[in-house]
């Protein structure tokens, strides 16, 4: 039996990459049927700009039009572009089909909590000054995805849930480990000069809520490794949601703060 629609004050998604052949947007179109909101934040790299040749099927279309339904339904949908879309920062404080473009902005929570919400790339070390190695860095992502793709059918076939290769080594390599601990102060660190709550970004690609230096770092994921994505509840409940076994359900991870 299917579970009811559920309904959230706000919604955050991040790291889609629309025209990339790991895009999971099946995923993603089964999370947004059975998840409605009054706020939509896309928190970046929505469309990916940087792969060699877009792929782009039927599902990634629908994508977009399940989007564009939420907006004319009511969901306000806020588009915060990342640095794989960072062409749509030309457009910032402009309004496309209903959809605010903003570089940054603040979110507060029913309970009167305080959030930057960014993509986190501006706070991206190598992107500020390593370019080229994040796009070297892209090719080998998309080669270890059509990996991830090949080890999807099997575990398929197997009758296993979803299994990312890529998050997983990505998960065991110190030098990346340590780029996203780096990542995660500087941004919690420009909340406190703002004089905010915490932070809620993506652009890493690990989905992770937990207290930095006093703050509270809240990543909401991608749906391309992860699967997730970030939801408030009426009472201002904050939960990531783990959609990666759970289709036409819903799976809650990491619902504790915890300390780093």
């Amino acid at each position: 039996m299917n579970p009811e629609i559920s309904h959230h004050r706000t919604i955050w998604i991040s790291d889609i990459h629309l025209g990339l052949r790991g895009a999971r947007t099946d995923l993603l179109l089964d999370f947004l049927k059975w998840n409605e909101c009054e706020k939509l934040y896309l928190v970046g790299d929505i469309v990916d700009a940087w792969v060699k040749r877009l792929d782009w099927p039927q599902s990634h279309n629908d994508v977009v039009q399940k989007i564009l339904r939420k907006v004319r339904k009511g969901t306000r949908v806020v588009y915060l572009p990342g640095n794989h879309d960072d062409a749509m920062r030309r457009f910032v404080g402009q309004s496309f089909g209903g959809i605010e473009i903003v570089d940054d902005c603040v979110h507060e929570t029913v309970d009167g909590k305080r959030y930057l919400v960014i993509h986190g790339d501006q706070f991206d070390f190598v992107m500020r000054h390593f370019v080229w190695l994040a796009w070297f860095g892209m090719r080998c992502y998309v080669a270890l995805l059509k990996v991830n793709g090949l080890l999807a059918i099997w575990r398929r076939w197997a009758g296993l849930p979803y299994w990312s290769l890529s998050a997983y080594l990505k998960q065991r390599t110190k030098r990346a480990v340590d780029r996203i601990g780096r990542f995660e102060r500087l941004l919690v660190g420009e909340a406190r000069r703002r004089g905010l709550d915490g932070v809620i970004c993506g652009h890493v690609h690990t989905a992770e809520r937990k207290v930095v230096d006093g703050l509270t770092y809240i990543n909401d994921g991608d749906w391309v490794e992860s699967c997730t994505a970030l939801v408030e509840h009426a009472d201002g409940t904050l939960e990531l949601v783990d959609w990666r076994d759970a289709v036409g359900g819903r799976i809650i991870v990491l619902p504790a703060l915890r300390a780093a």
